[in-house]
């Protein structure tokens, strides 16, 4: 059961990497939004620091996107 959980993760993770890479965004506001999530999803317990560094990334990525629409 927790191997594949951890390929779930895994491929989750993967996804939302590519998902990253079709637009450009800030790397800055991505690895920012990596490291809150992971770090709240640590403190969550139970593993949840890389799923919390995925959703932290694509919060982050969708943010430097909002910004840069809004500049112009």
């Amino acid at each position: 059961m927790k191997t594949l959980v951890q390929m779930s993760l895994g491929l989750t993770a993967l996804a939302a990497g590519a998902r990253l890479m079709v637009a450009p965004a800030d790397a800055k506001s991505v690895i920012k939004g990596a490291a809150k999530g992971a770090a709240v999803g640590h403190f969550v317990g139970h593993g949840h620091a890389k799923a919390g560094a995925v959703v932290g990334a694509v919060h982050g990525h969708h943010h430097a996107m909002k910004k840069a629409a809004a500049r112009g």
